[in-house]
């Protein structure tokens, strides 16, 4: 998932997530044309990417057999992203990068204290929701599986930042 502030918190680097990975390159090449990466990829940790005005955070932390964690491998991950929502405190909105992101943001949300409406606003791509001061933004993870079978397109994956910076 990617949390975005405004531009004026500065920038983070990053190092971890989807750096040196097919899932990447497809992110970076999207958050650099979209303005809030300096380099349109990260192929290793000291490559000089600075993202601005944008945090990558993770619902999971390791990737699972199959890429399907089980509930006990998101529950042991949540209390990161539980911190790490705390901490950005100027966080407006957070794109979803596929319903395991999705359901995960919600659920660290809730623990938070934010009031998570009732039934629990539906994934896709492109649906948006506001929650208590969040907008929530859903887009097909750009794994292998979603960027070689055509469900997500470079276009489609610009689309869903352009306008949020």
């Amino acid at each position: 998932m990617v949390g975005l502030a405004p531009a004026a918190h500065g920038g983070n680097r990053t190092g971890r997530v989807f750096t040196g990975d097919r899932s990447g390159d497809w992110l970076f090449r999207a958050l650099y044309r979209a303005g809030f990466a300096s380099q349109p990829n990260s192929d290793h940790r000291d490559d000089g990417l600075r993202l601005s005005g944008c945090y990558i955070a993770a619902g999971v932390r390791c990737a699972p057999p199959d890429n399907k964690p089980l509930p006990s491998e998101k529950e042991t991950c949540r209390p990161y992203l539980v911190r790490e929502l705390r901490l950005l405190t100027e966080l407006e909105v957070i794109v979803a990068l596929g319903s395991i992101a999705w359901e995960a943001v919600l659920a660290a949300l809730r623990d938070n204290g934010v009031p998570v409406p009732s039934p629990k606003p539906r994934f896709g791509h492109g649906v948006e929701h506001r929650i208590d001061g969040y907008r929530l933004v859903g887009s097909y993870h750009p794994s292998p599986q979603n960027t070689n079978t055509g469900r997500l397109t470079e276009e489609a994956l610009d689309a869903i930042f352009e306008g949020l910076r």
